[in-house]
C-alpha cells in the first residue's frame, strides 16, 4: 500500500515538472519528463510494485535468494577447481623439453638434414672468442653483426 501511494507520489511531481518545463517553451524535454513521471503509475498498474514488495519483505524470498547465491557459488567452485586439475594433467602429458616451446614444430624446417627433434635438447657448442673471425660457412653471415658491435664496443 505504502509503495503504490509512493509512486503515485513520484508520477504526479514528475508531470508538475513536465508542465513547468512546458511552460519555459521546452516541449520535447517536457514531454520526455512527463514519459519517465507515467512509467511508476504504470508498474503499480500492472502489480509489479506490489509483487516486488511482497518479495522484499518476505523471508522465504530472501531465503531463496540465499540458496541461489549458494548454488552460483557451488558452480563457480567447482569450475575453478576443474580448471586447475585439468591445468596440471596437461602440463604433465606435454614432455618437459616441450613445455616453453610455444610451437615446437616451427623451427624444425630450419635445423637442416638429420637435426630433427630429439627428447633431450641439443648440447651448445663452446662459446667462441669475439676477437678470432669466425671461418666460413653461417659464421661470415654474423660476421658484419660482430664488426658493427665491436665498433659501438659492445
Amino acid at each position: 500500500m505504502i509503495a503504490e501511494t509512493v509512486c503515485s507520489a513520484v508520477s504526479a511531481a514528475g508531470l508538475g515538472i513536465a508542465v513547468v518545463t512546458a511552460y519555459r517553451k521546452r516541449f520535447l524535454a517536457a514531454a520526455r519528463i512527463a514519459a519517465y513521471s507515467l512509467v511508476p503509475v504504470g508498474l503499480v498498474m500492472t502489480g509489479v510494485v506490489g509483487w516486488a514488495a511482497d518479495t522484499a519483505f518476505s523471508p522465504s524470498a530472501w531465503a531463496g535468494f540465499g540458496v541461489l547465491g549458494g548454488a552460483w557459488l557451488l558452480f563457480v567452485t567447482t569450475r575453478a577447481v576443474e580448471r586447475r586439475r585439468s591445468g596440471t594433467r596437461e602440463r604433465q602429458d606435454i614432455p618437459a623439453a616441450q613445455r616453453g616451446v610455444v610451437a615446437p614444430a616451427a623451427s624444425a624446417p630450419s635445423l637442416g638434414p638429420g637435426q630433427g627433434r630429439t627428447s633431450r635438447p641439443a648440447a651448445r657448442p663452446a662459446a667462441q672468442p669475439t676477437s678470432k673471425p669466425r671461418g666460413g660457412g653461417a659464421g661470415d653471415d654474423f660476421s658484419d653483426i660482430e664488426a658493427i658491435l665491436k665498433k659501438h664496443g659492445i
